[in-house]
């Protein structure tokens, strides 16, 4: 059986009622006939074993019945329980079974009348062990109170002795099934994403973990007509704090607990070391990776299929393919399908996972759990800056820990080269030294001084390569531990080679200790390095693209800063992230350029104003004051003073207090008042922008804090600003 197979037959197993499992099959197997056969072939094998086991039961149980508080019948089976009465709760239909507890859809007839889910412990289950777990579960719950959490209602026990709790019945499919069934884009799993993270923060707060987060333990559901997704089972959790009861479930040591694919390496040591917060993290990190790719890192069959200790060696060890990766070893069936889930090409969609997407998942999937996101809320926050457009937290690994990772999984490996290495030095040696007494011995002994001369240059240039990275790694030791003039000379050494993204945030890092100091050339060439990497490796505009851009205008590097505008409108030409295409508007229009070139602007400003007009796209006051400001720009570039006017008025009106987005909304405003007549508006507002921008400057930006204050911005605003008083003066002669 497939993995896809596998998911729907599961899912489809979940569904007792025949008209429900039918219209899902119907959605699951379209246009797949065979697929349909097959499933439907499992389920009533499934069906006849079930019933065979249940007929056996019933032979060794004999005349056993439970008695329950208001029914003295009730069968050794769950369905034998249909009908009967726990309490003021009539059971009516088994809705879902677990390891050692079985959940009924159940009504309650007073004090209120509703319908809720009934958890209640298996017969022959009734273990200390397996009672105190349901136990932990019960009082858990019950100590949370979260939107998206299922809600605990009542708790008890029944005559005999076996607990059972009530929880508030949710009725919607598993997270995955929900958001490839409604073919969500990205940006729509993620911000369902975000409020699972805020339902286990929640959790978390409370002294629990949930330690079994998949895709079947959150489900989606409508809340006033929005998907919500509510986090269920708590069946294996674990107290952080205080005993949950008195008979608190203490895992034995080698006691397995949980669902592999989605099992955190600490989960899987079987050895002292507690399990924190930072499992929880893991499994999220999986559950992001499947929402992205469709895949979870590791394939749940092949784990099971490997045997149990190779299992847990590759839960241990084994580094996971980052999501952008992960979609190229798909077949290209699976590319495109999972693309169409997603509303969009296979390229984009591998495009939109590469860089911030990749880092966020790798993170909370670190082996190293200290490496790992400290709280759910630091993810959260992470993944919001990323739908914001705004830096993330999240970096990839350093040179060092790298290479470390490499030498520890590869020790065998490394000590085979050496001796590799070594012997055919020997091997080299004597037979020069034996062919060197005959003439055959002469022309062998040329060829083998040919090969090592070939070698000698192939190993000098290895030996610079590795003082090349040692460099890089003793660059960044130095920039962390504060050093950062050290830091700096290192660095300024290597300027020369080929770099990759995996240097870049030591770049930024330093070009932006550079700006802090006044030193503006020397920030200019490390921000240069960043756009080259941009440009190699087609990483898509960003926040270093602005460091760069703004930079060139204010040294007066103009030339340059034409021909990079032309290269990333040329990158981003065809785009359909409409952030992307504020961002380009912003970095394109500094200064002016010739009326010839200005058309190529028209694609991305009709995307970012229907972007902002339609209202498709959640966006804060100040990403909203962002994209009016790039239209602005666009109208002035254009001649369109009253439009850009206009732009700049509704900018405005988001206003969130003194920023550099407002004051450079506000100089093109003054310049666009100047161009229709208002001399006078223009002059004191350009006035009032000069001692702003004079103050923040002066100030070394220690005053202009916030993600909307950083340093590029201000001297963005410095170059309107020079645009406008030169627009003043002209007007004025």
């Amino acid at each position: 059986m497939t993995a896809a197979e596998r998911d729907i037959f599961d899912t489809a197993l979940e569904i007792t009622d025949a008209t429900e499992r039918k219209a899902m099959l119907d959605r699951a197997c379209a246009d797949q006939p065979q697929l349909r056969e097959r499933i439907e072939a499992l389920l009533a094998a499934h069906g006849q074993a079930q019933k065979f086991f249940s007929d056996c039961a019933a032979a060794v149980a004999g005349s056993v019945k439970e008695l329950t508080p208001g029914n003295e019948t009730g069968g050794a089976n769950a369905e034998d329980l249909i009908g009967s009465r726990i309490g003021p709760f009539k059971l009516l239909q088994k809705i879902g079974e677990g390891g050692c507890g079985v959940v009924f859809m159940a009504e309650q007839e007073s004090p209120v009348r509703r319908r809720v889910a009934l958890k209640i412990i298996k017969l022959g289950m009734d273990t200390k062990n397996v009672v105190a777990r349901f136990e932990a579960e019960r009082q858990a719950l019950a100590l949370m109170d979260h939107p998206n959490i299922a809600r605990v209602l009542d708790a008890g026990a029944t005559q005999n002795g076996r607990p059972f709790f009530v929880m508030e019945l949710v009725s919607g499919v598993r997270l995955t099934e929900f958001c490839d069934t409604n073919r969500l884009s990205t940006r729509q799993r993620l911000e369902l994403f975000i409020q699972v993270c805020h339902a286990i923060q929640h959790a978390h707060q409370k002294g629990i973990i949930h330690r079994d987060i998949k895709p079947s333990n959150i489900l989606v559901t409508q809340l006033d007509g929005e998907p919500a997704p509510k986090v269920i089972d708590f069946g294996i959790a674990k107290a952080l704090e205080d005993k949950l009861t008195d008979k608190t479930l203490f895992t034995l040591h080698g006691l397995f607990i949980g669902t592999p694919a989605y099992m955190s390496p600490e989960q899987a040591q079987l050895s002292s070391m507690d399990v924190d917060t930072r499992s929880d993290i893991y499994s999220l990190g999986v559950l992001l990776y499947e929402m992205l790719t469709g895949k979870t890192p590791f394939n749940q069959d092949e784990l099971l299929a490997a045997g149990w200790d190779e299992m847990l060696r590759t839960l241990r060890d084994r580094e996971p393919l980052k999501p952008s990766t992960k979609i190229d070893s798909l077949s290209p069936a699976e590319q495109t399908a999972t693309a169409q889930q997603r509303h969009m090409e296979v390229p984009r969609l591998r495009s939109e996972l590469r860089g911030d997407l990749d880092w966020i998942v790798m993170k909370a999937l670190e082996k190293d759990r200290r490496r790992r996101y400290e709280t759910v809320s630091e993810l959260a926050l992470d993944v919001q800056h990323y739908l914001g457009c705004e830096p993330v937290s999240a970096r990839p690994p350093s040179r060092i820990y790298r290479v470390q990772k490499l030498v520890r999984r590869n020790q065998m490996a490394f000590v085979a080269s050496a001796l590799v290495v070594l012997a055919l030095v020997a091997s080299t040696v004597i037979s020069s030294w034996l062919f060197l007494r005959e003439r055959e011995a002469r022309r062998r002994a040329i060829e083998a001084e040919q090969q090592q001369s070939s070698l000698l240059k192939e190993t000098l240039r290895l030996q610079e390569t590795a003082l090349v990275e040692q460099k890089f790694i003793k660059a960044e030791e130095a920039f962390e531990s504060g050093e950062r003039e050290e830091a700096d000379t290192l660095l300024g050494e290597l300027k020369s080679y080929k770099v990759g993204s995996d240097h870049a945030a030591l770049f930024r890092d330093l070009g932006d200790w550079h700006v802090a100091n006044g030193r503006w050339p020397q920030a200019l060439e490390y921000f240069a390095k960043l756009f080259e990497i941009d440009e190699a490796e087609q990483i898509g505009a960003s926040l270093d693209d602005q460091r760069y851009f703004v930079l060139l205008v204010d040294q007066g590097k103009l030339a340059d800063y034409d021909r990079c505008r032309r290269q990333l409108v040329k990158r981003e030409s065809g785009t359909d992230d409409p952030a992307a295409a504020q961002r380009v508007l912003n970095y394109c229009q500094l200064t002016p350029a010739e009326a010839g070139w200005l058309p190529v602007l028209d694609e991305f400003g009709a995307l970012a104003q229907n972007t902002l007009e339609a209202g498709t796209v959640k966006m804060s006051a100040v990403n909203a004051e962002n994209y009016c400001y790039s239209l602005a720009l666009l109208a002035y570039r254009k001649n369109n003073y009253e439009q850009a006017a206009a732009w700049c008025t509704r900018a405005l009106t988001y206003h969130q207090g003194v920023q550099s987005r407002d004051v450079n909304v506000r100089l093109v405003l003054a310049m666009s008042r100047e161009k229709l007549g208002d001399a006078e508006y223009a002059s004191a507002e350009v006035a009032a922008c000069r001692k702003l921008i004079e103050d923040a400057i002066t100030a070394g930006f220690e005053k202009a804090k916030g993600r909307q204050n950083l340093w590029f911005y201000w001297l963005a605003a410095r170059i309107h600003l020079h645009e406008a008083e030169a627009l003043i003066k002209d007007s004025q002669k």
